[in-house]
């Protein structure tokens, strides 16, 4: 087998090398940007029109990124964006950044995987470097995405590099960002690794070298795992703790104190976020085919998922007390986001806890400074708008909800306004006048 000779490398230590991002969303675009920071030539690559023209303009369409520094990028010619995917001929780095949601009988999604491989692949060169950043199950890369590219002609490992570095997002987060978190790699083969690491290191702070492209993806899978068995035992626990009468936040900081083998988890109405809800799934999908049950991540799933029954079973409750039914009552929601202060509403648990409450005959509204606008769509069957939170509206309702724990709402007002207040993030915990009003769930 002959042995692909990489001017490739040399090209990306003088930060000459093209390099193409598919799909700027939440981890493309800021990909994107850190490359075009770098000094590399960066080019988008998109099937949604508005995303592009967005870039084109230098105005970003996710909140926690300011679009200042990413006119500056565009102005400087430094990052463009396309929806034609025959550009990706004339990239010499290619990063996939897709989702990877789960079926409606939840099961792995490779729709955009293999979509993105068929529309790259008329255009594969020899020479050129692909990597798959998208989350899913060991073996994708080589199984799914290799054959595709491998449509061209050209084979992987010999014509042209392949690697997988998943994403390690966190959106809101300002302790890191993509350039700070340390960048898994895992290389088709030695040569593929060596050039996709030199890639990373051009424009992130640290690079981990793994030995395959297998050990990468489930690396991922492992992290998100972590912490969906670990929220799920502490949801439990809140369950628990709610029938004995204990506050749980309470049990969990003076745990926390341990200052070794203990790391905190906090409770809430439900996994959020394009990660922790979804990607067990895929693991437990690709261990049935190794005759392997995966009993621990799967009830973790299942405590997880039954959450927003248990929020809408207490906010029934609380009203209760207060001598109203669910059935009629007027209900505020507080987020729609899945965590506090962003946008990003992907596998949100407020958007199920609003439908289970409405399922339930209650008539609902929400708040969130960050989503004006609830759409239908993803199982969730209604269109929203978001209302003023003023003591006058608030007053307008028999309960409010608290689902998201956004920074900028005035907790104290909201507590003195409504008559019942359900709280699943402990977003009340520092409010003294009225606490006698507030329900944990």
């Amino acid at each position: 087998m002959r042995v692909m000779v990489s001017p490739l490398l040399e090209q990306i230590r003088r930060r000459e090398a093209k390099v193409g991002v598919v799909g700027m969303g939440y981890v493309g675009l800021p990909l994107g940007m850190a490359f075009a920071e770098a000094g590399f030539p960066v080019m988008g690559l998109d099937v949604d029109t508005r995303k592009v023209e967005s870039i084109g303009k230098g105005e970003s369409y996710i909140k926690h990124i300011p679009s200042a520094p990413l006119k500056e990028l565009t102005s400087a010619g430094k990052l463009k964006a396309t929806t034609d995917f025959s550009k990706a001929r004339e990239m010499d780095c290619i990063i996939i950044c897709v989702p990877t949601p789960l079926t409606a009988s939840r099961e792995p999604d490779m729709s955009y995987i293999i979509k993105t491989g068929e529309a790259l692949s008329p255009h594969v060169r020899p020479g050129q470097l692909f990597i798959l950043e998208s989350t899913t199950y060991p073996g994708t890369t080589d199984e799914v995405l290799k054959p595709l590219l491998e449509k061209s002609g050209l084979k992987a490992g010999v014509d042209f590099h392949l690697a997988f570095s998943p994403e390690r997002e966190d959106p809101g987060n300002k302790s890191f960002n993509t350039k700070t978190i340390p960048k898994i790699v895992g290389g088709h083969t030695p040569a593929c690794l060596e050039v996709a690491q030199a890639l990373y290191a051009s424009a992130l702070k640290e690079t981990v070298a793994v030995s395959s492209t297998r050990v990468a993806e489930l690396a991922k899978l492992l992290e998100n795992i972590f912490r969906c068995v670990n929220i799920a035992m502490v949801n439990e626990m809140k369950m628990l703790c709610d029938r004995m009468n204990i506050d749980v936040w309470e049990v969990i900081n003076a745990a926390a104190t341990k200052p070794f083998g203990f790391m905190p988890f906090y409770p809430g109405p439900g996994l959020g976020g394009h990660c922790i809800p979804i990607d067990p799934f895929y693991l437990t999908w690709k261990a049935r085919e190794y005759e392997f049950h995966t009993k621990f991540i799967e009830l973790a799933g299942e405590v997880n998922t039954q959450m927003p029954y248990y929020v809408v079973t207490r906010t029934m409750e609380a009203l209760n007390k207060n001598k109203k039914t669910l059935n009629g009552a007027k209900v505020l929601c507080l987020g729609a986001a899945y965590k506090k202060d962003i946008d990003d509403m992907r596998e949100s648990p407020s958007l199920r806890v609003i439908s289970l409450l409405k399922e339930k005959g209650a008539e609902v509204d929400y708040h969130d400074p960050y989503v004006p606008r609830l759409e239908e769509g993803h199982g969730f069957h209604y269109t929203m708008q978001s209302v003023p939170l003023t003591p006058e509206t608030i007053s307008k309702y028999d309960a409010v909800v608290i689902l998201t724990d956004h920074s900028s709402i005035d907790y104290a007002m909201v507590v003195k306004q409504s008559p019942v207040v359900v709280d699943t993030r402990n977003a009340c915990k520092n409010i003294g006048p009225g606490r006698e009003k507030v329900t944990k769930a």
